[in-house]
């Protein structure tokens, strides 16, 4: 499966691959289908098996684990909280996927700056997309966050929309980054440098709620 998003690159390196195929001979596309192959490849969307017992926190991207702390949130949440940062290679699958089931409160984008999205700066001068969610274990916050090299970030959801736990709800092209904030009292799952895959791996358990 490939996200739709890609359609569009797809379509014209396709187009370009045979043209330059018909025009001037198999020397002349390879480069263009090389292009078409990667585009397939960072597009690619495989479908996950998301776990749906009640308090079990998925992932919201595939990548490695490079921050797990408790922090204040002062913008949306505006309590402490614990934060779990996924840093997304260009390797990686970058469709971002729902953490809980739960109702978009705002969706938020702002402009900023494209550091290495692993270092603590890009969490605060980076362009980003802020995503609150109402779940039945209260607010729950998704950054996606642009990197050194990402510089389209893409989150499909509009404030009141519902999102089920591992529906897809938006993509970050090339490296890049997404910070999930949680209520205070989650138990963390996952420790730095573990790999996670979104939708399917448990990163923290939720107690409690309404």
């Amino acid at each position: 499966m490939i996200a739709k998003e890609g359609y569009p690159y797809i379509f014209v390196l396709a187009t370009v691959t045979v043209a330059f195929y018909l025009m001037w001979g198999v020397a002349a596309s390879v480069a263009p289908f090389l292009g078409l192959l990667f585009v397939l490849y960072f597009f690619r969307d495989p479908e996950r098996s998301t776990p749906l017992e009640r308090g079990l926190v998925v992932s919201p991207a595939d990548g490695r684990v490079i921050k797990v702390d408790h922090i204040e949130e002062p913008d949306f949440i505006k309590s402490r909280t614990l934060r779990i940062s996924i840093f997304m290679s260009p390797f990686n699958v970058h469709v971002n996927r729902a953490p809980l089931d739960g109702r978009v409160k705002r969706v938020e984008h702002r402009k900023g700056g494209f550091r290495a999205a692993y270092t603590d700066l890009a969490a605060l001068e980076n362009e980003h997309v802020s995503m609150l969610l109402d779940t039945e274990f209260g607010p729950v916050l998704v950054r996606q966050i642009a990197g050194l090299v990402a510089r389209r970030i893409v989150c499909r959801m509009k404030e009141g929309a519902s999102l089920k736990k591992g529906q897809r709800y938006g993509i970050i092209k090339l490296g890049s980054r997404v910070d999930l904030f949680l209520p205070a009292h989650a138990q963390p799952l996952v420790k730095i440098n573990d790999r996670v895959k979104a939708g399917s791996t448990v990163v923290a358990h939720l107690k409690g709620g309404r």
